[in-house]
């Protein structure tokens, strides 16, 4: 059991909180890095990290299945406000990246680097 488990769970709500804000904002910060699919990418690794930080907290795999499908909607409904927004633009390969951004942590998070949060309170509580 992680002793810090409330922290770990204000911090991933807070990553939801920022990611829905930031594709929500009418300004999304510019990386400037010349790379076609760079969105793509940040798409990708934003939603895995949500899934891999959840997967962290969640062990038991009907929670964590409830979780994906979760970012899943949560990714699809962000894009479609988007394009309701007027500002930004809807895109199916963006719904697309949160998907598979989704899956893969939640597929990598069945086998692998499972209790990641575990094991960096123990070297934190040393």
């Amino acid at each position: 059991m992680l002793r810090y488990f409330n922290l770990w769970l204000g911090m991933g709500w807070l990553l939801v909180l920022i990611i829905c804000y930031l594709s929500l904002s009418s300004s999304p910060p510019d990386l400037n890095i010349e790379f076609q699919y760079i969105d793509k990418v940040g798409h990708f690794g934003s939603y895995f990290l949500l899934m891999f930080w959840f997967a962290q907290l969640y062990k038991t795999p009907s929670v964590r299945l409830r979780y994906l499908l979760f970012f899943i909607f949560m990714g699809a409904t962000l894009e479609v406000l988007q394009g309701i927004g007027g500002v930004r633009f809807f895109e199916y390969s963006d719904m697309l990246a949160n998907t598979f951004g989704v899956a893969a942590a939640w597929l990598i998070s069945k086998n692998h680097l499972n209790n990641l949060f575990l094991m960096l309170e123990k070297i934190i509580i040393r």
